[in-house]
């Protein structure tokens, strides 16, 4: 198996990201070296006039902006709700890529002792992430009570699971601001924070979420036919 030319992550802000390292600490252990990027972009043309200039293949991980116009702009669909992408390659010239937000956020959950189909989360918001996150706990047969936040959870696959109310088991507030931002408090047994800093541990939920769809984008997109080979989740965390 061949590695691309570069990998890393794009978006903005991203310059606290740990996501080159996680590309290269996996490529390591695949026996894969690339060149990492940082493509700091406010817009999907910015990124696209960015990426024409790198030659080869390319993996990498978006961020917001760039989620959103990720499908359209690049001619890729995206998970039926959800309408992003946090995933993408360029190989051939092709590009192609996944949503991993709500994979990571249940296998995180299922790390720190959270069976999904068990459990009610709360959660506030309604962008690409939390679209992510109600789609994959919907489909593991966990509840949802969506809080507004600076936008409505919108009518999508897990419309089954939504409850008016009750007691929430899990609570996560996808308005925080990226970077280490603040969470509101929200009403729940457990509180997790997605939002994480420059020097996060690996032990944040933050961090240990990012290691999971970071695994799960390998898996699903970049090294499907190599997924008994790579690291599993508490393997991956202790190399961070």
């Amino acid at each position: 198996m061949d590695g691309p030319e570069c990998w890393g992550i794009a978006g903005k802000p991203i310059s606290h990201s740990p996501t080159p390292q996680m590309f290269s600490i996996i490529g390591e252990y695949m026996g894969l070296e690339s060149n990492q990027i940082y493509i700091e972009s406010s817009g999907i043309e910015d990124f696209l006039t960015q990426v024409s200039e790198i030659k080869g293949d390319i993996w990498i991980s978006c961020t917001s902006p760039l989620k959103h116009s990720a499908p359209s702009a690049l001619g890729i669909k995206s998970p039926e709700g959800v309408f992003a992408l946090n995933q993408l390659m360029r190989s051939g010239g092709i590009w192609s890529g996944v949503n991993t937000d709500g994979l990571g956020f249940v296998s995180a959950c299922r790390h720190v002792g959270v069976d999904p189909a068990k459990a009610i989360l709360r959660i506030r918001g309604g962008g690409s992430a939390a679209r992510s996150i109600a789609s994959a706990w919907s489909s593991e047969g966990g509840s949802i009570i969506p809080e507004i936040g600076r936008r409505p959870l919108l009518k999508g696959p897990w419309d089954g699971s939504v409850l008016d109310s009750g007691q929430a088991d899990v609570a996560v507030d996808l308005d925080a601001s990226p970077a280490g931002g603040e969470s509101v408090d929200l009403d729940g047994e457990v509180q997790f924070s997605l939002s994480y800093g420059e020097n996060a541990s690996k032990d944040e939920f933050a961090i240990i979420m990012l290691a999971a769809q970071h695994l799960q984008a390998w898996e699903e997109l970049y090294s499907p036919s190599k997924v008994d080979e790579l690291p599993n989740l508490e393997e991956f965390l202790s190399m961070l």
